[in-house]
């Protein structure tokens, strides 16, 4: 035991004097005040960068009414990549591994067992080649696989070898399963690659590969293909997201008045959380806001005003703007954003029955729909894989992973995996 009762307390003690001055209920109005006078619509610069799809309103719906409905969609499909996370060689290479899986409800063997996997590898050395890049097929072609030379970078290696393969996976694993998808594919997380489209918010080195550089281009031209491929389908798809950290919303607002939540999400809790007379969170209920049509963060770069980083759009460009809305389970305590394409929620009943898709699913499994959870157990890369993934590539190169300390202090020993 690293903390004696003592030390809790005098911890607890300092936190209770940050806590001093401040008054719950003054969060709670600001809430109240931000989404009763600001987003309707809200602007920045004169510009309207969020607004209300038809009323804004919020919502609640009993737990057990929404889960017994019958869901909207008959069929949904869920679709996740999972990675290795980013690995440094002593040879010098970075390399990070992907893999994407698609899952249906009710259940199809033969598409749980594809896969779309992608090894994205950074090297600083002139001489360094990958002898392939082109697609080839495993294991009786349920297997697609590819390697992919990352751009260079002085700084952010990780970063860029993880969310190309990540984002690749997933994409070409869309585009390549879309057919079988009749009613509803979920993604699980956003509409658009955001990984990747927040390079032009962290660096001007990596702002410059998104525009300049095909290969990140490419991915997020996946994105647009595949929204393409479902309205000339008229078959929906939406971005479930179990974990936004976007602070975009929060942002702008800070910019007119005062918004002390760290992020969007916990705005959007405070306005859908429901407490009793005493403050304890009623749990009875879930509660949810309308769609907003957003073109605020990286949001923007699909706004029909913007230029989608020069990539052609075959449909009006406003078709291909982010919609979303937010959802509130009292019983975790959790919001999720809900995206989709305003392709399908510019018509109301359909904007609606999306809704009323994911209140089903969400109130039926206490958590994400099903068809995200079938595919997130699918493409994760359990801790044991991992590791025997990453010495079976250390043997392939010929060279060790480079460690340092926190792999011997977290980390397990591999001679046991492998």
């Amino acid at each position: 035991m690293t903390l004696d009762p003592v030390h809790v307390d005098g911890i607890a003690r300092l936190a209770g004097r940050v806590s001093e001055g401040v008054d719950e209920s003054d969060h709670q109005n600001a809430a109240e005040t931000v989404w009763g006078e600001f987003l309707d619509p809200l602007y920045r610069d004169g510009d309207p960068v969020l607004e209300p799809l038809g009323d804004q309103r919020r919502e609640k719906v009993p737990v057990d009414a929404a889960a017994l409905r019958d869901p909207p969609f008959p069929t949904q499909h869920g679709l996740d990549s999972g990675t290795i996370n980013p690995t440094t060689f002593k040879n010098g290479l970075v390399l990070d591994v992907s893999q994407a899986a698609m899952a249906g409800v009710p259940s199809d063997l033969d598409l749980h067992r594809a896969r779309t996997i992608v090894m994205t590898a950074h090297s600083n050395d002139d001489t360094y080649r990958i002898g392939q890049e082109d697609w080839t097929m495993h294991d009786e072609g349920y297997v697609r696989k590819r390697a992919l030379h990352a751009p260079r970078v002085d700084r952010y290696e990780q970063n860029v070898v993880h969310a190309l393969a990540l984002y690749l996976a997933e994409s070409e694993h869309a585009r390549e399963q879309a057919g079988i998808v009749d009613d509803l594919l979920i993604l699980d997380g956003p509409l658009y690659p955001t990984g990747l489209l927040k390079w032009a918010e962290r660096d001007t080195a990596l702002a410059d590969l998104l525009t300049e550089d095909e290969r990140p281009r490419d991915v997020v031209e996946n994105y647009v293909r595949l929204v393409e491929d479902f309205v000339a389908r008229d078959v929906p798809l939406i971005g479930f997201i179990k974990n936004s950290t976007a602070k975009a919303i929060t942002q702008v607002v800070r910019e007119k008045t005062n918004a002390p939540w760290a992020n969007d999400n916990a705005f959007f809790q405070r306005v859908l959380a429901r407490r009793d007379d005493r403050g304890d969170l009623k749990t009875d209920a879930l509660t949810a806001t309308n769609w907003f049509r957003s073109r605020v963060g990286t949001d923007r770069v699909m706004a029909a005003e913007a230029d989608a980083l020069g990539i052609d759009r075959d449909l009006d460009p406003a078709a291909y703007e982010v919609t979303f809305f937010v959802l509130y389970d009292p019983r975790d305590d959790l919001c999720y954003r809900v995206e989709a394409p305003y392709a399908f929620t510019e018509d109301e009943d359909t904007r609606e029955a999306l809704r009323l898709q994911v209140l089903h699913d969400v109130a039926g499994e206490q958590g994400p729909p099903l068809a995200v959870a079938k595919a997130d157990e699918l493409a994760h890369i359990d801790r044991q894989a991992n590791e025997q993934l990453r010495r079976r590539i250390e043997r392939e190169l010929g060279s060790d992973r480079h460690r340092e300390y926190d792999d011997k202090r977290w980390g397990v020993d591999v001679e046991e995996l492998v």
